[in-house]
């Protein structure tokens, strides 16, 4: 696919990506998901592969160094490609609390090494620990229902933001609601605006079969610490569910 930009907003970026190296469920490498976010024309894509609370690829009982540098290879054989073709390739990852998922943006490869605690933190211990690091919390399809899912379970005085548009849901049963987007991303746009959280859009996606959806920006983001530091400042962007485009309060845009 080639997704169609808006002029004002040229840089688009994959904020939800899995690699077969770092989750269980995906079924591309790093390199074949870079290869075909570049070819779709995103400008950068973040890696967020399932880490030990979710369904990671990698065996939870490694010691933790050796843990993490096998999480990372995912995320390194897409920077690797990336390089070479021209896309931006950040670091991230989706942290699983009993189902309950959380976008992580802004840690790196070393701060974890550094912090095992990570492992047995609590979704209020990972605020603070992800915070002290410089990085952001992103409630990931906070009213997603699914087999998988206990129940929804919001934690708005722990995260940052939510995301709003998630193209997992594209795939799966849902209702439409009034904007055309699934009922349970208008139910997360919702829950943003009521507790001032900012919105985040992704596919969520776990193979080359790409539905489009991300952020745009009007300037390229130089790191994942540009990206989080746009967001806390309130920058300008779109959000996009592959077809539509968004403000960044989740309202349609008129053009």
């Amino acid at each position: 696919m080639s997704i169609q930009r808006l002029a004002e907003y040229p840089y688009l970026y994959e904020t939800h990506l899995h690699t077969s190296q770092g989750s269980v469920c995906a079924r591309c490498t790093g390199a074949q998901m870079a290869e075909a976010c570049k070819a779709a024309g995103y400008t950068g894509i973040i890696v967020t592969d399932h880490n030990w609370g979710g369904n990671t690829a990698v065996n939870r009982r490694l010691p933790w160094k050796t843990w993490v540098n096998e999480f990372a290879k995912g995320y390194e054989e897409a920077e690797k490609v990336g390089k070479r073709i021209g896309l931006d390739v950040f670091f991230g990852y989706e942290a699983g609390f009993d189902a309950t998922e959380f976008l992580i943006y802004g840690l790196d490869k070393k701060f974890m090494l550094e912090h095992p605690e990570l492992r047995t933190a609590t979704v209020q211990e990972q605020f603070r620990l992800v915070h002290e690091g410089g990085g952001m919390v992103v409630h990931a399809h906070p009213f997603r229902e699914e087999y998988y899912i206990p129940e929804v379970r919001l934690f708005p005085e722990y995260v940052d933001g939510a995301e709003g548009i998630n193209g997992g849901h594209i795939g799966c049963r849902h209702e439409t609601g009034e904007s055309g987007l699934p009922v349970f991303d208008e139910r997360a746009i919702a829950y943003a605006r009521g507790h001032n959280l900012f919105l985040t859009a992704g596919s969520d996606i776990h193979h080359t079969d790409l539905p489009g959806c991300g952020m745009a920006f009007r300037r390229r983001m130089e790191s994942i610490q540009d990206f989080t530091d746009a967001l806390r400042n309130g920058e300008d962007y779109v959000l996009t569910d592959g077809k539509r485009w968004f403000r960044k309060d989740g309202t349609p845009c008129s053009s």
